[in-house]
């Protein structure tokens, strides 16, 4: 269920991870209609907070969601950002994702925290996605992610990550090149 999103335009680049409902074939599925109308809503604007609210309602029309009892609660939550390299500007929206930004030297991960609401379901059709800028230097790297990492299991206990230790393991590789 999760993918991954790359899109350029003139004025900007796009990247996004997405973490849909469903595993196997229904979370591929969703994965499929999910890029296809974020692939839509960037071709329509370039505000972050509107491609959410674009996503949103191209997802919940796609899955013919409804207020109803009945009505299918898949959708997805993403981390969405545009990011003007020239002038080392990230503009970011999100629906139940963080953005994380290491800046160069530091020792602690600073976090911008995500719309607590999600792509679809029963998310109401004016919900705002709200877009944070941030502004970068030299030497700064910024993380999206989906749950993913922090819900992997292994270690020699055999327990989940966490996103403690997740971000423990940021914090030691920031030096390194991507």
């Amino acid at each position: 269920g999760d993918f991954y999103f790359f899109h350029k335009n003139k004025q900007s680049v796009f990247i996004a991870a997405a973490d849909c409902t469903g595993h196997g074939v229904p979370g591929a599925f969703m994965s499929m209609i999910g890029s296809e109308k974020l692939e839509d809503a960037v071709s329509q604007t370039n505000d972050t907070s509107e491609i959410l609210k674009q996503l949103k309602i191209g997802i919940k029309v796609s899955l013919h969601q409804s207020d109803s009892n009945e009505s299918t609660r898949d959708g997805m939550d993403i981390a969405l950002c545009s990011v003007d390299t020239e002038n080392r500007v990230v503009k970011y929206a999100g629906a139940n994702r963080p953005i994380w930004l290491i800046r160069k030297g530091q020792t602690e991960v600073e976090e911008t925290k995500a719309t607590k609401k999600a792509i679809g379901g029963f998310t109401e059709d004016k919900q705002h996605f709200d877009t944070h800028e941030l502004k970068l230097k030299q030497g700064d790297t910024f993380y999206i992610f989906t749950d993913g990492y922090a819900d992997q299991f292994g270690g020699e206990e055999g327990k989940k990550l966490m996103t403690k230790k997740f971000k423990e393991i940021m914090l030691d590789i920031q030096d390194k090149t991507m």
